[in-house]
């Protein structure tokens, strides 16, 4: 017994003795740990990743970025239910204990000592999930639990209970790249916290454990068993009643994918934005939880998206049927979803749907859409082929339809091969109204609004008329409409030919421009100088290097972008002010902070600071005069460009934009244009019924290129369309016929509304009765003189010589072009 006694005190004394080494340890080694502990302060302003959301200006979603789906919430937006069901299946105790769980640690212990396992359940509270999530790796060691341990313990102490259960909520993961709560319900759902059921709230509070495996979209009859095991934990913990459990239970798994709603579908301009973010914050621009509000009205836009497909569409069956797009071998017991699925392989197109024909007989054809509708189609549907269904297709086509109002409406449709783009801007500040880059982003990545460089053709015109206005050439100016041959240093000779192949002989610049005459042009631009005409133009905001420095540029031969084109627009419909386009209105972060609010320099013509600054003090350089604040803004367009700061936030005063033309001579260039209208080669536009629009048409050798820039009703629009890889559009495509019907369209509907632009010629213009043959200048009541503009010193130039206007026309003869 006394033997008995001896050890018992033996073995009380090595247990002390081990009780105290590992205290001491312990104690030793939370000495060498805790100041390197981190500072869960931080955890306060933690910055969880959060994607980049796109906006138009009137508030619908066009695109979010970046790898993850998150929302983060504040604690007392979430429902009860929820904090409950995470609470029951994760940590019981949460509300209890101090960071460690003694009993889930026992149980793990004692799981360690008495199985095989290297991992075993059971442990980790939520404030240890939180410290491991936020502050340490995924390594499974015990010396990484027990900096979990003491780092609980820390946070405990220093964070209250919601705010550790929060940083909980909006970190952890659930499969399919949601992480927090709010993103999992959303994606899962659709729906917001305080929309969930009891089961769908237990559906989600079961997915961390295996949130790429047993979510309810990948494994549903694993994921409903864990949601009942969530549900009976809820129950057993007093959460819920039996009967919310079972009613729970035998609810069916509703979960699906659910993307973000995208509310206006603009690919090409999110992707604008997207680079442009990136290019100012960097690679955080996608994590941040930044905001943007673009320029774009989502009006505008759709505008803009049914027009290029409506006249895409037009232009391309003017060519007639080519056939399906793809011809699939279908078995003959293929389920629907399998088809639907095979067409998803083929590019999506917005309003041009894809669909399978299943079925062919008796001049109709049965076919399956990739939206799972079954539509019969008939010769009505397919009239514009001149064609019957049984007589298009076989069993196994890939065909498009176009849905109509009605479903009587569809009709069979097929992918354009050409392509197009639109760019309308406000020419009174630059602001991007609409935007598309092509047919489908989906199809083609490429922006060809501002990246496609293309030769403008006959729309590059009004540019060079300008420049003759300030080298004394007026719109009664005659200029010979005649063959003539150019030849270099080297003995090449160059034939610049009118489209029609025709010749008018002496006519009017005004004339010459409405009937779009090239061999005026290369006559205007060779006597004015070429150098003189590429340094003018750049006042458009285009750079030297992209103006050919021969008389072929007269016809449009420069390599320009539509934005470029449609930008150097403004200057026409503003008055001559030379605006910057850009798209982003404004950027706020996630606490709803503004971090960018450009404020551009606008034309502003009737602002008092303008009126203040318009001088006409006269600069005459290389014997041209630079009056009226035109052309000498060289210096002044450089340094308000310098000085104008585009990130800019807070209060600013308005930013006036540099003149860059002569007000006059966009006046005149505008009433050119305003006849091109009215009476020449865009005389389709006069459907729209408005006295203030203009522009000017535009095709380039071979019909490679069709284009109209115009502007009406407080826009400036330009359409391009072509293709990709530079081939003919086909005969007589030319940009009245291909581009301008979009044109009408997206400007029938984005200025229908807006009232009329003030024609009102300002100072320094004077109308004169002139000889429709001569160009001269009549005494007032001459009959049959037609009404037209001059500059005030042009006039008295000509009214001093004697109402003389001197010819600028040439005999045919060879000349040095370069």
């Amino acid at each position: 017994m006394a033997r008995i006694k001896r050890w018992l005190r033996i073995l009380a004394v090595l247990a002390v003795l081990a009780l105290g080494l590992l205290l001491a340890g312990a104690g030793a080694l939370y000495w060498l740990v805790a100041p390197r502990l981190p500072d869960v302060q931080e955890l306060r302003h933690i910055e969880l990743q959060v994607p980049l959301s796109v906006f138009s200006r009137d508030g619908k979603l066009i695109a979010q970025f970046g790898e993850t789906r998150r929302y983060p919430v504040k604690i007392a937006q979430v429902p009860l239910t929820v904090k409950q069901a995470f609470i029951a299946i994760e940590d019981a105790r949460f509300y209890q204990h101090h960071g460690l769980d003694f009993r889930g640690i026992t149980r793990a212990v004692w799981l360690i000592a008495t199985t095989n396992e290297s991992r075993v359940p059971g442990g980790s509270t939520i404030t240890q999930q939180v410290a491991k999530n936020y502050f340490l790796s995924s390594e499974y060691s015990y010396s990484r639990k027990f900096m979990e341990m003491l780092l609980a313990l820390k946070m405990e102490r220093e964070l209250s209970k919601d705010e550790i259960l929060e940083l909980y909520l909006n970190k952890i993961f659930f499969g399919n790249r949601a992480y927090g709560v709010a993103a999992a319900a959303e994606y899962y759902y659709g729906k917001k916290l305080d929309q969930l059921t009891l089961a769908e709230t237990a559906s989600l509070a079961a997915i961390p454990k295996f949130p790429s495996s047993a979510n309810p979209i990948v494994n549903p009859q694993r994921a409903n068993i864990r949601r009942n095991y969530v549900l009976q934990r809820m129950r057993e913990v007093g959460f819920i009643t039996a009967a919310q459990e079972t009613a729970a239970q035998t609810e069916p798994n509703r979960a699906s994918p659910h993307e973000p709603k995208v509310e206006l579908d603009a690919p090409y301009l999110a992707e604008m934005v997207r680079k442009a973010m990136f290019d100012r914050f960097g690679s955080e621009s996608e994590t941040s939880g930044y905001q943007v509000t673009t320029t774009v009205f989502s009006t505008d836009q759709l505008s803009a998206e049914k027009a290029v497909l409506a006249g895409l569409v037009e232009y391309d069956r003017r060519h007639g049927w080519r056939g399906p797009e793809a011809h699939l071998q279908i078995a003959a017991d293929e389920t629907e979803a399998s088809l639907r699925g095979r067409l998803r392989a083929f590019p999506f197109v917005a309003g041009m749907p894809t669909a399978i024909v299943e079925n062919v007989v008796e001049g109709q054809a049965t076919v399956l859409t990739a939206g799972g509708q079954t539509v019969t189609l008939t010769a009505t549907n397919t009239k514009w082929t001149t064609r019957s269904p049984s007589a298009l297709f076989q069993r196994g086509d890939v065909i498009r339809l176009l849905p109509g109002a009605k479903p009587e409406d569809l009709e069979l449709g097929q992918l354009p091969k050409a392509e197009s783009a639109l760019v309308s801007l406000d020419p009174e500040d630059g602001a991007l109204r609409a935007v598309v880059g092509g047919l489908s982003f989906y199809r083609s990545k490429f922006n060809r609004a501002t990246q496609a460089q293309r030769q403008p053709g006959s729309s590059f015109k009004p540019f060079l008329y300008s420049a003759s206005f300030e080298r004394g050439f007026t719109p009664a100016s005659i200029v010979l409409d005649a063959p003539v041959i150019f030849k270099d240093r080297v003995g090449h000779v160059w034939r610049p030919q009118n489209d029609d192949g025709k010749f008018f002989g002496p006519m009017r610049l005004r004339e010459a421009l409405v009937q779009s005459r090239n061999l005026v042009s290369v006559r205007l631009l060779d006597a004015i100088g070429v150098d003189f005409a590429r340094q003018y133009i750049t006042r458009f905001g285009f750079k030297i290097e992209q103006l050919p420095p021969n008389l072929s540029m007269a016809l449009g031969t420069a390599s320009l972008t539509p934005m470029s084109m449609a930008h150097a627009y403004t200057v026409f419909a503003n008055g001559g002010f030379l605006v910057e386009p850009y798209f982003i209105a404004r950027v706020v972060d996630r606490r709803g902070v503004t971090v960018l609010a450009p404020h551009p320099p606008r034309a502003c013509r009737v602002c008092p600071e303008r009126l203040a600054t318009e001088t006409r003090n006269a600069v005459v350089i290389d014997g041209f005069d630079f009056s009226a604040g035109g052309p000498r803004a060289a210096a002044s367009v450089a340094a308000a460009s310098a000085s104008y700061d585009p990130n800019f936030v807070g209060p600013q005063t308005p930013a006036l934009a540099p003149r860059a033309i002569d007000q006059r001579t966009a006046f005149l260039a505008t009433s050119l244009m305003r006849d091109v209208v009215l009476r020449g080669t865009a005389t389709a536009a006069k459907v729209l019924n408005r006295e203030d629009i203009g522009g000017k048409t535009g095709s380039t050798n071979d019909h490679r290129d069709a284009w109209f820039s115009g502007f009406g009703g407080g826009l400036v629009t330009t359409v391009w369309v072509g293709n990709d890889d530079f081939s003919s559009l086909g005969y007589r495509e030319y940009g009245g016929k291909a581009a301008l019907p979009i044109w009408i369209k997206y400007m029938g509907e984005a200025i229908k509304d807006k009232p009329l632009n003030d024609f009102t010629p300002p100072p320094g213009i004077v109308t004169a009765s002139i000889s429709p043959s001569s160009g001269n200048i009549l005494p007032a009541g001459t009959p049959g003189g037609l009404k037209e503009y001059f500059k005030q010193e042009d006039y008295d130039r000509l009214i001093s010589s004697g109402y003389i206007q001197n010819n600028a026309t040439q005999p045919q003869e060879s000349f040095d072009i370069f």
